[in-house]
């Protein structure tokens, strides 16, 4: 059919005054450019028909997985491979005449197949990818910078075969022919092989993934982990900013992950306060009387000063001096306060490191640190938490004849001055 037409139609070019082969050209255009407004209306019926059809039978279905291949154009890309097959069926009858011709239109469709091809599974493998991440199991075990790899590789064997099918020559030789610029290609994808190679080493051995909190101060970055790819990993800090850090940075350099807090139920509260030394001495009669009186160390007073009076008289201890035996003294006293105010309070969990502690003396005095764990590890309520109890420590300071450290202000000059 197609051939009488071509033959019909050099016949009426030639009776315009055309020479054979120049209305034997114009013919073939003619017939292309026919062909290829069939072929665009036939993608355009069969791409609208087929999206219909497609999205009436993925809705009614349960699953997911087809609803994001739908999404990512899998199906619908597939429908545009029928006008390059069909405009392919016609060239041995547009061409008959004219092999030379016949090689460039078929050279144009096949280019336009690599595309189509590579375009089709790059929407699979991102499928794949977005379908993996609906499970749970995704999060310790991200693929993301494997598909990206994947899709790298597709993309340069297609860039091959196009560039071999414009050239007329095999991709075998093409390949061969490219040692002279390996260097050059390392170079360019530096950056994706050490990604990938830190890629591997992250994935196996569980150092970051999805949702984890990691902190890495060299580039500025303190929050989750959002995305893990082939070269990059972006942090969504606390302050809502979006940090990119390179992938092969998580092997290269140091980073802290937050995760272990996160699994262990609990979030480390770790804050001191500086006792003035010069505040600091044994407890008398009066001042043990008057801590007595505070309930949750009653007890522990009571106790302790009976058995150190026992300790005394059974080694013949003089009195006299404060210093001989043993003696209570207001700091100890203070910090067996702050183990049994941290106990009654239940956000603390008590099965985890628990330790009321005295620190090595400074110039700013004598650290009396509290080192404990809250069970509650949502960052607001946490510092509610740990606001709270240190609220409640330094106003109970002064009840033990104890002073907080602080530097001199100008009001403590100025109030020199006056007196």
């Amino acid at each position: 059919m197609i051939e009488f037409i071509s033959k019909e139609l050099i016949k009426i070019l030639e009776e315009t005054g055309l020479s054979n082969s120049l209305a034997m050209n114009i013919s073939i255009i003619i017939l292309v450019i026919v062909a290829i407004i069939l072929a665009f209306f036939i993608d355009k019926i069969l791409f609208g028909i087929g999206k219909k059809l497609l999205i009436k039978a993925v809705t009614k279905t349960k699953s997911t997985w087809d609803d994001i291949l739908l999404k990512n154009k899998l199906f619908t890309r597939f429908i545009h491979l029928i006008p390059a097959f069909f405009l392919l069926g016609l060239d041995d009858a547009i061409f008959y005449q004219n092999t030379d011709w016949k090689a460039i239109y078929i050279a144009g469709l096949e280019l336009y197949l690599i595309i189509l091809f590579i375009l089709i599974i790059n929407s699979f493998l991102k499928s794949i990818n977005e379908i993996y991440l609906t499970y749970q199991g995704s999060k310790n075990r991200p693929i993301k910078g494997y598909i990206q790899t994947i899709q790298i590789i597709i993309i340069f064997f297609g860039s091959i075969t196009a560039i071999s099918i414009l050239l007329g020559q095999s991709p075998i030789v093409i390949i061969g022919g490219m040692g002279a610029f390996a260097a050059v290609l390392m170079l360019i994808f530096k950056d994706s092989i050490l990604g990938f190679m830190a890629g591997i080493q992250v994935s196996f051995n569980y150092m970051v993934r999805l949702g984890d909190w990691i902190s890495m101060p060299k580039f500025g970055a303190d929050g989750v982990v959002t995305d893990i790819a082939l070269t990059t990993v972006k942090i969504q800090n606390w302050d809502k900013t979006i940090s990119t850090i390179p992938s092969y940075s998580l092997i290269s350099d140091s980073f802290q992950n937050w995760r272990g807090m996160e699994e262990s139920g609990g979030r480390r509260i770790k804050r001191a306060v500086y006792i003035d030394m010069s505040s600091i001495r044994f407890c008398d009669a009066d001042m043990l009387s008057k801590l007595s009186k505070i309930q949750i160390i009653k007890e522990y007073i009571e106790g302790t000063e009976a058995e150190l009076k026992k300790y005394n008289e059974s080694h013949g201890i003089d009195n006299d001096i404060v210093v001989n035996g043993r003696r209570q003294t207001n700091v100890g006293i203070f910090r067996a306060y702050l183990k049994a105010y941290l106990k009654r309070k239940s956000v603390i969990d008590e099965n985890m490191t628990f330790l009321v502690r005295q620190l090595q003396p400074t110039e700013h005095g004598l650290p009396i640190e509290i080192y404990v764990f809250s069970k509650v590890q949502e960052w607001a309520e946490y510092e509610n938490i740990q606001a709270d109890i240190f609220d409640h420590v330094l106003a109970a300071v002064p009840k033990f004849d104890l002073k907080i450290f602080q530097n001199p202000t100008g009001f403590d000059f100025r109030q020199l001055r006056k007196d």
